[in-house]
């Protein structure tokens, strides 16, 4: 056996860990030995564990005592460290599909560079040891192209699940997107709302469910990961029910003959009803459901037929909270001062205006957070994260919690705020994001013969939920990734990516 090598050796660049000479898929076996190890299984951490990779798989994984290392292995001393599987987002946004404002100067600017941008974003998450992405809503053709890519090995980034356009809705500048008036759209904006629709958009929600059947077939023969639909409006209050219950059982049904994968955007307590019942796998921010209180019945339901909850966590914990209670508290004062001028009653447009200043729908999303988690769902993380202005035309900063990477790791710390163990929070942030993405043979765990993505940490995780910030060393494929170089090609971005310890909380400034 070769003396182990110090982890320190393994820096690149004093920010992240990465071997001296590169390995290969086809390289001889590499061991992991003595970090402490937490499989993503939720059972006791293992100190002094030994990991062995094999090509791109565990070979091998449990206490150095019961695990032998091959003689001729490269050995990775990690004592001292910690040893995590690969994090998981399962609500991504890796292309820029503009918007309003300073976004859509940026999209007119960018949008011949979709495939940079979305392969920077992918970069950017695996700095953080984000090593699989499901991306929910985006440009499906520079996704794919991106995603495979990466899995043929010809770019580093984080593994890329893509679903395309949301079924049932229009691109960036339609009415069910974002209540564009049609008739104020631009050429340009057209066809990128027709590229990102890809014939999968607004004409659906009028189809018999025979004609959505062969739609289905359709978009799905144009590759996407998995199926992500409109269970109802994008926009709230009034938020209204997208397809009927047959429709979104066909949708359903029609995706899972193709082996993959459901997810819905449902944000009223009878449409999300709906998509549960017609047999959905994953819902996208089910805590959202408009202003309204998650019903007991109906969080049980989902928790019966283990629908998967990506929950946007990162945006009611940590400091997106602490924003809002300040800016609540503020708001009540001005509130209550106004309450001495009114004279004329409230009309229902005062009272929602009023909820909306106050930042209700925070409190009950995160009361149906806390709920979701307490009636025992399956939990992860989901972050929505996404590309705001170009530095150039920037109006206003975008909220750190949604940023590439960090955002991740930040709502996956949020998930303890919430009311989960920190082991609780790693398991919603590994395994749970796998079964997310139909990947849980391969990933999300450290066990033997799984592909071996792991982050190795410098403290604790489970002493302090915080730790996962600091990350030493990310492997993808039993690939040390040289996290020094990314993103390789900046376009959109422009600080470093935060990793080492401290960093990302510099970047916030």
């Amino acid at each position: 056996m070769r003396r182990a090598r110090p982890v320190h050796l393994m820096l690149a660049a004093g920010i992240a860990a990465c071997l001296a000479a590169p390995l290969s898929v086809s390289a001889q076996d590499v061991a992991i030995a003595g970090a402490t190890l937490i499989d993503g299984n939720g059972g006791p951490a293992i100190p002094n564990a030994v990991v062995v990779i094999h090509g791109d798989r565990i070979s091998a994984v449990g206490a150095r005592g019961d695990v032998s290392i091959p003689g001729d292995a490269t050995v990775i001393d990690a004592a001292g460290r910690w040893v995590v599987p690969g994090f998981f987002d399962t609500n991504v946004h890796l292309s820029l599909y503009g918007g309003v404002r300073d976004r859509y100067e940026t999209l007119a600017k960018y949008y011949p560079r979709e495939n940079e941008i979305v392969l920077e974003a992918a970069q950017i998450d695996l700095t953080y040891g984000v090593t699989t992405v499901r991306d929910s809503y985006g440009f499906l053709v520079p996704l794919t192209q991106v995603r495979d890519d990466i899995a043929a090995g010809k770019a580093t980034g984080a593994r890329i699940l893509a679903a395309g356009n949301i079924v049932g809705w229009g691109g960036p500048y339609s009415v069910s997107f974002s209540l564009f008036p049609q008739r104020d759209i631009t050429r340009f904006q057209a066809e990128v709302d027709d590229a990102m629709a890809q014939d999968a958009g607004e004409l659906l929600a009028e189809m018999t469910p025979d004609e959505l059947r062969v739609a289905i077939d359709k978009y799905l023969d144009k590759g996407p990961d998995f199926l992500k639909y409109g269970g109802t409006s994008h926009f709230d209050q009034p938020t209204f029910i997208g397809f009927s219950p047959e429709a979104q059982k066909v949708m359903v049904d029609q995706t899972h003959k193709r082996g993959r994968a459901v997810d819905t955007h449902s944000t009223t307590i009878e449409g999300l009803r709906i998509s549960v019942l017609a047999g959905i796998d994953v819902i996208q921010h089910p805590e959202a459901i408009t202003p309204r209180e998650m019903p007991d019945d109906l969080a049980k339901l989902i928790a019966e037929r283990k629908v998967v909850c990506s929950m946007l966590v990162s945006t009611m914990t940590g400091e997106a909270w602490e924003k809002h209670l300040k800016d609540k508290a503020e708001e009540e004062k001005k509130l209550a001062e106004a309450a001495k001028k009114q004279a004329l009653p409230k009309t229902l447009y005062d009272e929602r205006k009023r909820a909306h200043d106050l930042g209700v729908d925070l409190d009950t999303r995160r009361s149906n957070a806390q709920k979701l988690i307490r009636a025992g769902c399956v939990t992860t993380v989901g972050t929505d994260s996404y590309w705001a202005a170009a530095p150039e035309f920037q109006i206003e900063p975008k909220p750190t919690w949604q940023n590439h990477g960090i955002g991740t790791v930040m709502a996956i710390e949020g998930l303890v705020e919430l009311g989960m163990t920190p082991m609780q929070a790693i398991i919603a942030g590994t395994r749970n994001g796998a079964i997310a993405s139909r990947r849980l043979n391969d990933l999300g765990t450290l066990e033997k013969g799984k592909i071996a993505d792991l982050v190795i940490l410098d403290a604790d995780p489970l002493a302090d939920i915080h730790n996962i910030r600091k990350v030493r060393s990310v492997m993808q494929g039993g690939k040390v990734v040289d996290l020094a170089i990314l993103p390789e090609n900046r376009v959109m971005s422009r600080k470093p990516p935060a990793v080492a310890e401290g960093a990302a909380d510099k970047a916030k400034k």
